[in-house]
């Protein structure tokens, strides 16, 4: 019937006939020629050749590397990806302006390591012979793990947010254990003071068996010289020292009304590629917290001497992170615990509600083994469960899931220092509470089985 239709219209309009029959062949024709160049273009895209070289491109989740140099340092130079990744480099992407007169000329401009870029066979930098590495390119095409770590354990410019300044903190925290002896360890700079100084501290809390002690000095330092030297730090009396990727600690606490005087020297091992690298939450208001972990786990040697008595801490093993920000009318929740060669720490921050939706600021989760990073995950739940007379969190649950880990952390709480916030200083007025007890952890990360149970610590915040 069709053809019959087909062939009667042909016959009847010849002219018309033919011109519609061209036009649907060269409609046809246009369409399969846009299809075949499309693919063409898209596979040109994606050619490696013309992106400046290489297979992957690493990026972070919101487009740039926090600390690129520390992916290069150490995720790229480990199993599994070590004997895998025949070339790394660096790019950097920005737009310029070049102005002439009253005439500005944008101009997308595209940075990286002349040397690390011919690696990869960038075809636009291998045939200038005159672009070669300056001595500054070394931190990148062969990055120092001491200086690595010394610059993610950097001090950080007080941001100029007036409305904000007096909460400015920033501090360094080591725990350790050995044996029945744990220590929480904070060297803390706060906000700025008269004459370019800094309101500082130190506190030391020293857990033998059933008996916890504490002790503390507060000082005050000189704002550029931390900023030039830190994590080399001097607080009173006390002082720490980045050598290498060993941290030496000097204590010298003075006495107080219910605390003898405490010395000690100790030091903590950092291993190349067990930290976590930089990270920086910002909101609203100028309002920002950072955190770092440069040691998951170390190597802790050392003694304290508390009223004459010496306690060895030799054959331990320590952590050590690092935060910064604004922190009035801010919470956290944390944990951190090690088993063996394996690292777990969890953490989230809940920011003040004129800085952002406590709600929605993920919280994270990672494990990491001798050869640094064995999982990750953004998707984490923490729940605390409390006494019904006390109102004191007996327990906590802790659940990761992401591509890489799926792992639930449970803590059986043993033991809870509380400390007195005051209005203004992170809390906002609520108890601060320093946790202790045994972790019960399963699950799986990479292709790694987890299952353990080991001492860990974890803090949190309760209101009065």
């Amino acid at each position: 019937m069709i053809l019959r239709l087909a062939l009667r219209s042909l016959a009847t309009h010849p002219v018309r006939s033919a011109v519609l029959a061209c036009g649907f062949g060269l409609g046809v024709a246009v369409m399969a020629t846009l299809l075949g160049v499309g693919e063409v273009i898209l596979i040109q895209a994606r050619a490696p050749a013309l992106r400046g070289g290489g297979d992957v491109v690493v990026a972070g989740a919101t487009g740039q590397l926090t600390f690129a140099r520390h992916i290069l340092s150490s995720v790229m130079r480990r199993s599994p990806l070590e004997t895998r990744v025949a070339a790394a480099a660096p790019a950097s992407r920005a737009s310029l302006y070049l102005v002439r007169g009253d005439r500005a000329l944008p101009i997308r401009a595209r940075g990286g390591v002349p040397s690390l870029e011919r690696a990869l066979g960038d075809p636009e930098t291998s045939p200038v012979a005159s672009w070669t590495d300056t001595p500054a390119d070394a931190a990148w095409s062969a990055p120092d793990p001491a200086d690595v770590l010394r610059s993610m354990d950097r001090f950080h410019a007080i941001p100029a947010v007036p409305a904000r300044a007096g909460s400015w903190a920033e501090w360094l925290y080591f725990n350790g254990r050995a044996g029945d002896t744990r220590f929480y360890l904070t060297f803390l700079v706060g906000p700025r003071q008269a004459g370019g100084r800094q309101a500082a501290g130190v506190r030391l809390q020293l857990e033998r068996g059933a008996r916890l002690e504490s002790f503390a000095q507060v000082a005050d330092v000189d704002e550029a010289g931390v900023l030039t030297g830190a994590p080399d730090l001097t607080i009173g009396n006390s002082s720490v020292r980045l050598d290498g990727l060993r941290y030496d600690i000097h204590l010298d606490l003075p006495p107080g009304a219910r605390a003898p005087r405490v010395t000690g020297e100790l030091s903590l091992e950092a291993v190349a590629g067990r930290s976590m690298p930089p990270l920086t939450i910002r909101g609203s208001g100028g309002w920002l917290s950072g955190y770092v972990v440069p040691v998951m786990s170390g190597r802790l040697r050392g003694f304290l001497t508390v009223a004459g008595e010496r306690v060895p801490l030799d054959g331990g093993s320590g952590y050590h992170d690092h935060n910064w920000g604004f922190w009035e009318g801010v919470t956290w929740q944390w944990g951190q615990v090690q088993h063996g060669d394996l690292s777990l720490v969890y953490g989230r921050v809940r920011p003040p509600a004129d800085a952002a939706d406590p709600e929605r600021i993920p919280g994270f989760l990672a494990a990491l083994g001798p050869d640094g990073p064995v999982g990750y995950s953004g998707e984490v739940a923490i729940r605390e469960t409390s006494d019904a007379v006390t109102l004191r969190p007996r327990g906590i649950v802790v659940e990761g899931r992401g591509a890489s880990l799926a792992i639930t952390m449970e803590l059986n709480i043993q033991d809870a220092v509380t400390t007195t916030m005051p209005k203004g200083a992170f809390g906002g007025g609520m108890d601060f509470l320093q946790l202790r007890g045994r972790y019960r952890v399963a699950g799986q990360a990479g292709n790694r089985r987890i299952d353990f149970e080991a001492p860990g610590a974890a803090e949190t915040f309760r209101g009065r």
